[in-house]
C-alpha cells in the first residue's frame, strides 16, 4: 500500500511561483510512475505532469514551459515547482502514484488527499 501527503499549497498573486512537495512512503515506490493532477471548482481531475521511474516527463500544454515536475528517489518525494502562475491554474492538486502495470491497464493508481492552490490578486 502506498500513502501520499502533499505540502505548500496556499494563495499566490498571478505571475508569481510556488512549489509543491508529495511525500510517498511504502515498497519499490522507485518503480513507480508519480505524477500531479488537479482539479478546479465544478472541473473534472487533470494530469499536470508525471515522472516516470527513468525521469521522462509528461506535461499537460497549459503548464508545459512554467511547471517541472522532479523527483527524489532517496527521500521518496515528488515535487512540482510551478512560476508565471495564472488565474486558471487555481485548483486542488493531487499526488498520484502508479506501478508500471497500473500505468499498463490505465488504472488510477494511488491518491494523495490534495492541497489548494489559489492564484488570485
Amino acid at each position: 500500500q502506498v500513502q501520499l501527503a502533499e505540502s505548500g499549497g496556499g494563495l499566490v498573486q498571478p505571475g508569481g511561483s510556488l512549489g509543491l512537495s508529495c511525500a510517498a512512503s511504502g515498497s519499490m515506490l522507485t518503480l513507480y510512475t508519480l505524477g500531479w493532477y488537479r482539479q478546479a471548482p465544478g472541473g473534472q481531475r487533470e494530469l499536470v505532469a508525471t515522472i516516470t521511474s527513468v525521469l521522462t516527463t509528461t506535461y499537460a500544454a497549459s503548464v508545459k514551459g512554467r511547471f517541472t515536475i522532479s523527483r527524489d528517489n532517496a527521500k521518496n518525494t515528488v515535487n512540482l515547482q510551478m512560476t508565471n502562475l495564472k488565474p486558471e491554474d487555481t485548483a486542488v492538486y493531487y499526488c498520484n502514484a502508479r506501478t508500471p502495470v497500473q500505468m499498463r491497464d490505465h488504472e488510477y493508481g494511488y491518491w494523495g488527499p490534495g492541497t489548494q492552490v489559489s492564484v488570485s490578486a
